[in-house]
């Protein structure tokens, strides 16, 4: 008894020497909040919007909402904490705008998660971003393991993610094993980058081509001009036009007085005839020249519809039965 005792606490011990190497959380004066239990229903926003149980399972990552803050020690935090009721309000406003247009007719499922902070982007340094975020992405890797344990893995997956959930979206193409993807109806980053490195971790990540393909990845970012482009959200290899579902330079019309052209050579989103004036230029690194807070909200109908269209095929491909309630409608 005594030896397991001592077992266990050279095994603790070791545990958090390995933690804070990797987190780089060794200061005195850096703080990590307490993380997520995703069995607490408190942990999630979820809504069912599937009345006919014919739609898909979304998992939504939210986006980055803190800036770096200090705890009552004045210890400062790179990360949100998913226990600050403030904190939890902001990341709300998102996912419930989010499940506004994505959970009618499909099962919709956000965690909180403690997502790195704003500045923690400010840095523009790839590796300083990647080390951070690592806790980040481990939370919602945990959430999405509990999520696809217990959901009904007949359903068609979704996964999507905005910005900061966008590279979320990515590391969970990673993460996942292959029967996992063999339910994925399609992955939305949405103002986030996919790179060349990226794809070459993993074959989940498969450019989609058209408005109907599964097991795919859809990634776009938008800017008024490409000289716009924000290197660390955008320099992306690969894009497709929400509006059209093209990966060419055929303009899309949309809203009736916006057009939407993808540029072929670098990925992105090129529009006119939207100011994007709603959204304010944050620390001259967002919105400025590209448009990254509409990315969203600007394409929400398009994207409502094609999760609908996705998750039919791939009902279709796997032939899924429909439920018996339906038949005969």
């Amino acid at each position: 008894m005594a030896l397991a005792n001592i077992l266990k606490r050279k095994r603790n011990v070791f545990l958090l020497s390995v933690t804070a190497i990797v987190l780089g959380c060794t200061s005195p004066t850096t703080f990590v909040p307490q993380a997520p239990d995703y069995n607490d229903e408190t942990m999630w926003i979820t809504t069912d919007g599937d009345t006919l149980g014919t739609g898909a399972d979304v998992f939504y990552v939210v986006s980055t909402w803190e800036e770096d803050w200090q705890d009552a020690e004045g210890r400062t935090s790179h990360y949100a904490d998913v226990w600050n009721p403030k904190h939890r309000e902001r990341m709300a406003r998102e996912m419930n705008k989010a499940a506004a247009y994505m959970a009618p007719g499909n099962r919709f499922y956000a965690p909180y998660y403690r997502h790195t902070t704003m500045e923690t982007f400010l840095t523009l340094n790839e590796d300083t971003i990647r080390q951070r975020a690592r806790l980040a992405m481990d939370d919602v890797c945990t959430a999405f393991d509990h999520f696809q344990a217990r959901r009904d893995q007949s359903r068609p997956l979704i996964i999507a993610g905005f910005s900061q959930g966008g590279l979320a979206v990515v590391e969970l193409l990673k993460h996942i094993d292959d029967e996992t993807y063999s339910q994925l109806a399609a992955a939305y980053v949405l103002g986030y980058k996919v790179t060349p490195e990226d794809t070459l971790q993993t074959n989940h990540i498969k450019a989609a081509q058209g408005e109907t393909d599964t097991g795919v990845t859809i990634c776009y970012n938008t800017v008024k001009d490409v000289r716009y482009i924000q290197p660390v959200i955008a320099a992306t290899c690969m894009g497709i036009n929400p509006v059209n579902w093209h990966t060419d330079a055929t303009p899309a019309t949309l809203h009736d007085t916006i057009t939407v052209t993808l540029s072929p050579e670098y990925h992105v989103l090129v529009v006119t005839g939207y100011s994007g004036s709603e959204y304010r230029p944050y620390k001259n690194f967002l919105n400025v020249g590209d448009i990254h807070s509409c990315e969203p909200w600007l394409y929400s109908e398009c994207l409502q519809r094609n999760i609908q269209v996705r998750a039919k095929e791939w009902r279709k491909t796997n032939n899924h039965q429909i439920p018996s309630d339906e038949q005969g409608l």
